[in-house]
């Protein structure tokens, strides 16, 4: 198979299922494993990733990334500590109904998080990540959390990282920024 999204393609997986982001619990530093249904959807993922040629492939150092990406046939992925999910600090493992008792109408885009990463740390490291794949000479291919991968993507855009919250982004997902012409753009969405 060629790849048809182009050289210049920035593929993004997210990792598949953990028991918290079954249950809408966020998750940044606590290492989760994937569950067996996580598992499985990942392994899966390498039919649609094989034909690729992939001139550089980068996962975060999470186990849930990490595996991910092994299972779905690129165990030798580059570790890249920029990739890792969003610090949530006070709020890991809480999920947003729980944070909106006592601060209404919370997001991660709209609020902050006690204790974690401000949106403007999250847009450096991730415009680091962006000028990697853009440097890389062929097709690239990123292993991470949603958030971040959301986040990621407002940042190949040239959007503010808050404009995140415009991309839903579901565990063990394939998505696919590139270029139309010299303008970025998205290719795949959550497919």
């Amino acid at each position: 198979m060629v790849d048809i999204f182009g050289d210049d393609a920035v593929w993004l997986v997210r990792h598949g299922e953990t028991e918290w982001s079954r249950s809408g619990r966020h998750t940044s530093t606590t290492d989760l494993p994937l569950l067996p249904e996580g598992e499985e959807v990942a392994r899966g993922l390498a039919a649609r990733l094989a034909d690729v040629p992939f001139a550089l492939t980068l996962t975060s150092p999470r186990q849930r990334a990490r595996v991910t990406a092994e299972l779905a046939g690129h165990g030798d992925a580059e570790v890249d500590e920029d990739l890792v999910e969003w610090d949530y600090g006070d709020y890991e493992g809480v999920t947003t109904e729980e944070i909106r008792r006592t601060v209404p109408g919370w997001t991660i885009w709209t609020g902050t998080c006690p204790g974690g990463e401000s949106a403007e740390h999250v847009a450096a490291r991730l415009d680091r990540v962006v000028a990697r794949a853009r440097a890389a000479t062929g097709p690239v291919l990123l292993f991470a959390h949603g958030h971040a991968l959301r986040a990621l993507t407002a940042r190949w855009l040239g959007l503010p990282v808050t404009d995140g919250r415009l991309f839903r982004l579901d565990t063990a997902t394939v998505s696919v920024l590139g270029f139309e012409r010299e303008s970025p753009v998205v290719l795949r969405w959550n497919s």
